[in-house]
């Protein structure tokens, strides 16, 4: 190393302690994304079974898909939050805690004094996030908010799929939006308490989380008048904007955004100079009242040609392209394999390869990455550090309210 190198920077929430109540996706994707910069996360499980996504299926080496892509990099302790001695275990683990956030059923968590409010009044320097599906008051609050539930509550399954069928997105998205803004509220609220002294409540719910990234259609439909139309991989208002199939069984899509790209795309990949200029294709409104002859034309060019070929043409074409890849091909594409994107973490059935995640921050260290606990596995551990005996140990334990 040369001797004048500065050494990295620590981890950025290095010595911080998160304490979390959680399970399923919203909360355990934010304590999560703590751990990774740097944060001690204790996740705090039942002791029958833990956190239920721990069952959600065997995909990852026997292990839920799921609690692997959730849960690295944080200790597990299982106990019985009904029974007093529990959830005294709880309170002495949040005393000394930097962040508490829980995701539990609407009213659960002030049932047994864990709400925001609650420990932030007890605990002021404490920042506590509660995240629900739908917030803590109004006509939904107490509804139950299952991910695919409030993608239809929030329009996104309305504006997704085909002109014939609505979808849901393919992945969790509103547990993913609420787990993103209580990430970013708890980074926001300890920067706050940097200068003030003071934590303090956050609250997100899954709705109005999801109907934030709901924004663009929502602002085409309520200023506009229509919403924007399910056009599949198709754009409601460009065209050409679609996947097309190659000779070789390939899908590529592309996207032309102006009428100079259109003219670019007529000449050098369509072979047809003349349709940069015609009057039924020249704009892109034009193009998009002929969205069927338009696509037509594009199809016939990229399916006379393979894969490789077709996005070759475009890219020395100046088209924005992209490869419609599997998740077999995602977990071998090679910009995440040349930027050496790929880690191994720790897991109770032996190391399984992980993204890292997709914050980087030059001159510090890398992210922690630290391995998926197995259920309780910090238990004994986590009850000493807080003082308990062999023998409450010993009694939690025989009475089921610590596993």
């Amino acid at each position: 190393m040369d001797a004048m190198a500065e050494p990295p920077l620590p981890p950025p929430l290095e010595g911080l302690t998160v304490v979390a109540v959680e399970q399923a996706v919203s909360a355990p994707f934010a304590t999560r994304q703590l751990a990774d910069l740097g944060a001690r996360v204790i996740k705090v499980e039942r002791v029958d079974g833990g956190d239920f996504a721990r069952g959600y299926d065997t995909a990852a080496g026997g292990l839920a898909s799921h609690f692997v892509w959730c849960n690295r990099g944080k200790e597990s302790v299982a106990l019985d939050l009904k029974d007093p001695r529990g959830l005294d275990v709880v309170r002495r683990l949040i005393r000394d805690a930097d962040v508490f956030v829980q995701n539990l059923a609407q009213g659960a968590a002030a049932r047994l004094g864990l709400d925001a409010a609650t420990l932030c009044a007890a605990h002021p320097r404490l920042v506590a996030v509660d995240i629900s599906g739908y917030g803590p008051s109004g006509p939904y609050a107490d509804k139950r908010a299952y991910d695919m539930l409030v993608q239809c509550e929030a329009g996104l399954v309305s504006v997704t799929g085909t002109p014939e069928q609505p979808v849901k997105a393919g992945i969790p998205a509103a547990d993913v939006a609420a787990a993103m803004y209580a990430f970013s509220g708890v980074l926001a609220a300890l920067v706050r308490r940097g200068t003030t002294g003071r934590g303090g409540p956050v609250q997100v719910s899954m709705l109005e989380a999801l109907a934030e990234w709901m924004g663009h259609p929502l602002h085409h439909t309520m200023h506009g008048g229509a919403a924007p139309a399910r056009t599949g991989l198709a754009h409601a208002v460009i065209a050409p904007y679609d996947a097309y199939a190659t000779a070789d069984g390939g899908r590529v899509l592309l996207s032309v955004q102006n009428d100079r790209e259109w003219r670019r795309l007529a000449e050098q990949v369509l072979e047809q100079t003349a349709l940069g200029t015609d009057p039924a294709y020249a704009t892109n409104a034009a193009r998009v009242a002929n969205r069927e002859r338009t696509d037509a034309l594009v199809a016939r060019a990229l399916g006379a040609q393979g894969a490789d070929e077709a996005l070759a043409r475009l890219e020395d074409a100046g088209i924005a392209c992209a490869r419609l890849r599997d998740l077999h091909e995602l977990a071998e594409h090679p910009q995440l394999a040349a930027r050496d994107r790929w880690r191994e973490v720790g897991t109770p059935v032996g190391p399984l390869r992980a993204l890292l995640p997709p914050i980087t921050l030059p001159g510090g260290a890398e992210a922690c990455m630290g391995d998926v606990p197995a259920l309780g596995e910090h238990t004994e551990a986590l009850l000493r550090a807080v003082g308990m005996t062999d023998e409450e140990i010993a009694a939690l334990r025989r009475d089921g309210v610590a596993a």
